[in-house]
């Protein structure tokens, strides 16, 4: 009697194990772990680290925040990730995308962007927990292709400033062009030049790395130089920060201040408390939680969904790559539990990077424990470098910047879809346009766009006519209740209302589904036939439903397995009087 009892609690304990594991993936790879796999990792998350470092200060510009909290939001990812995550290649931390759709929605404000943080996190957690990762599938490649377009001209285009050292240039991007251009005589000559040579020189290392030349040489030493190009290629964000520093620092020593620098940044690890759930104006005025929310507005729905859509879009492409799978959903967890315990320690909304993504995969990390080590990194730097910090150009930041986002804007993609469907050009242009006007209206007008196409191809779906001694009517797709009056105008128009009226074979072959509004539509229809005395025959029903339709007990349903049979068994008793 013991023996089936234990078995019973070792199946018990063995289905509790494996749903905790699919919470839990670090459970499934940790057990597994090797002295190769910690080397690995512990290289992947240096490299990976040293890149994230002047990328987080860049992107903070980006956000409008104070540089600090760019990595302030680095380090909670790693920690996070590395228990929730599916993923071995995926980095979360601040992307340029992000920050600037954070800017849009907070305009620069710490406060709220930490609490927008930690509402995106709960949106996204609760979609992961509720399943609700379709929704991003109706999120279409055009409207994506034209909001990363626009973002990446929004965001480079708002660097140009920061090259040519001018100040008080609007946010707003027209605006923001017309005095960018209005103050070119005001550039400072140190900055534009120390800008310049950050980007000739960031470019060259893109090329050297994109273009690592042969592999013929097999001494040691030629294998050595190609691993030390990579490297250097690999971390030229840090390398280029540290060295623009190292020229402001020296400069300045000597009394000459021909660099606009970052300036002076809160030293020390973030405290760990709850974000704010109110605000104070500049006046003393107490903004409520309410008012903040409502102030957000769709911002609340477009960076969740943005956030979800670019990690998600990166792990698979990795997981596609490197031969694994993904949870989409744990993925959804992971990012939304990344963004609520960002909030505790001031952190702005993050997602996937694909850069610092790519950088971890090509250096060969094997688990996602390297992003523990890029996270301690990313500590260190905020525990004893920040005084260093005062010392960064703005200039080199934009520099980086502009590096980042310039392969985002992807021409060839417009060629794509005007080969491939020219109707795709609608929402990808009503989204790059209005995402120069606000973001989150052009993200939400494309995706109205784009709903708006796919209801009206399922509201007037093709349908073959082809006449043999009957009307033979072939839907060539499924058949809803938006379809269904479309339906019915073609039945009475060529064959209702013709002198004589003529007798229909609907062929269904390609209908999987049906529901009450087509019923009473098929209903009316067939009693129309009936008054004319002409017949509505039905052929190639689904099993599912031809069910339906039995099951709704239609006066004069008639169907058959195929239209050949429809037609052969013409005769007096079906078509006749």
């Amino acid at each position: 009697m013991d023996r089936p009892l234990q078995g019973g609690q070792s199946s018990r304990r063995c289905c509790a194990y494996s749903t905790l594991k699919s919470w839990l993936p670090i459970l499934s790879w940790l057990p597994k772990y090797k002295v190769r796999y910690l080397q690995m990792d512990l290289l992947a998350g240096l490299t990976v680290g040293l890149t994230t470092v002047p990328q987080a200060l860049a992107y903070a510009e980006v956000a409008g925040l104070p540089v600090q909290y760019g990595l302030y939001s680095a380090f909670m990812g790693g920690f996070i990730y590395t228990l929730l995550g599916t993923s071995k290649d995926v980095t979360l931390g601040p992307t340029a995308i992000m920050s600037l759709l954070c800017f849009s929605v907070v305009g620069g404000q710490p406060h709220r962007a930490v609490l927008l943080s930690l509402l995106c996190g709960v949106i996204q957690a609760g979609m992961a927990l509720l399943r609700l990762g379709f929704l991003l599938d109706f999120i279409s490649y055009p409207v994506i292709k034209g909001f990363t377009c626009a973002a990446a001209v929004t965001i480079g285009f708002g660097q140009v400033k920061n090259i040519l050292g001018i100040r008080d240039v609007p946010h707003q991007f027209f605006l923001e062009v017309y005095y960018t251009f209005h103050k070119i005589p005001e550039a400072r000559v140190g900055d534009v030049v120390l800008g310049l040579v950050c980007l000739a020189l960031l470019i060259a290392l893109m090329f050297i790395k994109s273009h690592p030349g042969s592999d013929h040489g097999s001494s040691v030493y030629s294998r050595f130089a190609r691993k030390l190009v990579w490297a250097v290629a690999t971390m030229r964000n840090a390398l280029v920060v540290v060295a623009a520093t190292l020229v402001a620092f020296s400069w300045d020593a000597f009394g000459h201040h021909v660099f606009t620098i970052t300036g002076h940044t809160t030293q020390g690890l973030p405290p760990f408390s709850p974000p704010p759930t109110s605000d104070t104006t500049s006046n003393g005025t107490v903004v409520s939680f309410r008012e903040i929310v409502e102030d957000f507005g769709g911002g609340l729905a477009v960076i969740p969904l943005m956030g979800l859509l670019e990690s998600i879009a990166i792990a698979k492409a990795f997981a596609s790559q490197n031969s694994y799978r993904i949870d989409a959903n744990q993925e959804l967890l992971a990012i939304g539990v990344t963004n609520i315990m960002g909030s505790f320690v001031s952190a702005y909304p993050v997602t996937g990077s694909f850069g610092r993504t790519a950088v971890n995969s090509q250096t060969g990390v094997c688990t996602p424990a390297g992003g523990i080590v890029t996270s301690v990194i990313v500590l260190l730097s905020l525990a004893f470098l920040m005084p260093a910090f005062y010392y960064i150009p703005k200039a080199s930041l934009a520099a980086v910047i502009i590096c980042a986002v310039a392969p985002m804007v992807d021409y060839r993609v417009v060629m794509k879809m005007w080969k491939i469907r020219r109707l795709d050009l609608l929402p990808f242009g009503v989204t790059f346009l209005l995402s120069f006007w606000e973001v989150q209206y052009g993200i939400i007008s494309g995706v109205a766009v784009s709903g708006a196409l796919l209801l009206y191809a399922m509201a007037r779906p093709k349908m073959k006519v082809s006449d043999h001694g009957v009307l033979v009517i072939e839907l060539s797709s499924g058949l809803s209740f938006p379809a269904v009056e479309h339906l019915s105008h073609i039945i009475h128009t060529q064959a209702l209302q013709t002198c004589p009226p003529r007798s229909v074979v609907l062929d269904c072959h390609h209908v999987s589904i049906i529901d009450y509004t087509v019923i009473s539509e098929l209903t009316d229809l067939l009693r129309q036939f009936k008054l004319r005395k002409v017949k509505l025959m039905f052929s190639g029903l689904q099993p599912a439903v031809l069910k339906v339709l039995l099951a709704a007990d239609l006066q004069g349903f008639r169907y058959t397995d195929s239209v050949e049979e429809a037609l052969q068994t013409e005769s007096a008793s079906l078509f006749g009087d």
